[in-house]
């Protein structure tokens, strides 16, 4: 007889008895896929493999904050966007690209945890030999390192009863199965049960497990989109492979902020943190080159300096060309018509490249006013004053908007040496307290803003 099968939707998990070219849930097409039908009975195997203690509900007023109990990772970038430290009993997942360095991070903060705790390593895409071979060169050599290479969640499970650590890392969850489920690794069945199991196994016993995730071709988490649903904290390592950077950033956080990054130089003994990212980001600028500007944005509660660098050459074509690299498409080509329109610069009829230096992107509008400024400064071959950073929102009516966090802002571009701040003239009459020596420059609109190249 054949067996019976289900249609689950790849990306919110909604579940239904035949295949349709969109999803009635969430409303995505071409998310559909088959998968086997689990056997009656077998609903109860994750919570039965996890035997815990039995709980009453605590009133409100019993519970205490000392109860989160966080601890260093030993990496101070990493601590920073889990919100000062790993919690005790969290859930984090990490997902990036092939390559982009995850295994090498959860294997370097291993030396750290294995100083005051107990760590068990499971990797389902290397062996022991293979994590020793990589362990020798991230000078990673604990006594309480246990490096385990298996894929079927109920081994794992067995392993944790046995050893009893107090830090669990799996990489990845794409390539764990539980024996009672008939779909294969990695499937929306397999993903949604493993990664159940590894959250009752962090609840129930009051461990931190560090779980490894796979994306796909849109740069999303592979597997079902309950997956980020069910962790405490998603964290993103991002960054061009053809760079040494990475950035790590955090989408979800039940313990701390999002939007908080951690910067990583990737080099032959594994990552390196990057304590101060503005100076990194700004190492080699030509200051008396036209078509370049230094902006200031906010990630999380840290002010970040990054160059906006912007090309634009008379265009050979009736369509002129359009090309950004870290900065939104959509959000160039308003900014163009703005500067066309508010500015009188006939920027329209020229090829137009806008590019953020360091693989950084930006996508706060405190970052328009750059973009505006290394625009017109390639068009008009007039480069911007070297000491001068420029912050602001620009409107359709080429007005300048305020931005939040201008005292940060200001004291780290201070901090880099820079002498002059181009902001909004609407700040001006806040609060502020610039730094010493740090002089700032109120404008109220972008034909003001472009008074400062000539």
């Amino acid at each position: 007889m054949k067996p019976k099968t289900i249609y689950y939707c790849t990306q919110c998990g909604n579940e239904t008895p035949k295949w349709q070219g969109q999803c009635a849930a969430c409303g995505a097409w071409n998310t559909i896929v088959e998968q086997p039908a689990p056997s009656k009975g077998k609903n109860r195997s994750t919570a039965a493999m996890v035997m815990t203690p039995t709980r009453r509900p605590k009133r409100l007023s019993e519970m205490t904050i000392d109860q989160e109990i966080r601890f260093p990772t030993g990496l101070a970038e990493l601590d920073r966007v889990l919100g000062g430290g790993a919690v005790q009993g969290s859930l984090v997942l990490i997902g990036g690209a092939p390559g982009i360095g995850k295994s090498t991070l959860m294997l370097q903060i291993c030396d750290q945890l294995c100083k005051a705790e107990k760590v068990l390593y499971v990797s389902g895409e290397e062996s022991e030999r293979q994590l020793k071979l990589r362990a020798d060169r991230l000078g990673v050599g604990q006594s309480e390192l246990f490096l385990f290479s298996e894929t079927n969640l109920e081994e794992v499970a067995a392993v944790v009863e046995e050893t009893n650590p107090q830090i669990l890392i799996v990489d990845s969850i794409q390539t764990m199965y539980h024996g009672e489920q008939t779909a294969s690794p990695g499937s929306v069945s397999q993903v949604k049960e493993c990664t159940m199991a590894l959250m009752q196994l962090a609840k129930g016993r009051g461990m931190t497990v560090f779980v490894i995730g796979h994306v796909n071709k849109e740069g999303n988490l592979a597997g079902p989109k309950v997956l980020e649903h069910m962790v405490d904290c998603v964290l993103y390592f991002e960054g061009d492979q053809h760079l040494s950077y990475r950035i790590l950033r955090a989408a979800k956080n039940r313990y701390g902020t999002t939007n908080e990054i951690g910067v990583f130089e990737m080099d032959d003994t594994g990552l390196r943190e990057v304590p101060n990212p503005s100076q990194m980001l700004l190492e080699g600028r030509l200051t008396e080159a036209p078509g370049t500007c230094v902006t200031c944005v906010m990630e999380g509660a840290r002010p970040v300096l990054a160059e906006v660098q912007a090309l634009l050459t008379p265009s050979s074509f009736g369509t002129p060309r359009r090309s950004t690299n870290g900065f939104d498409y959509n959000r160039v080509m308003l900014l163009m018509a703005v500067l066309e329109k508010r500015g009188g610069l006939a920027v329209n009829t020229c090829d137009a490249y806008l590019n953020v230096i360091g693989g950084l992107y930006l996508d706060e509008p405190g970052a328009d006013l750059a973009a505006v400024l290394a625009l017109a400064s390639s068009f008009r071959d007039r480069p911007v004053p070297e000491d001068l950073v420029a912050v602001g929102e620009v409107g359709l009516t080429g007005e300048l908007r305020s931005v939040s966090g201008l005292n940060q802002r200001l004291s780290e571009i201070h901090r880099l040496g820079f002498t002059k701040c181009l902001i909004p003239q609407r700040n001006g009459h806040l609060s502020i307290t610039p730094p010493e020596g740090l002089q700032l420059i109120p404008v109220k609109n972008v034909r003001q803003a472009l008074a400062i190249l000539r």
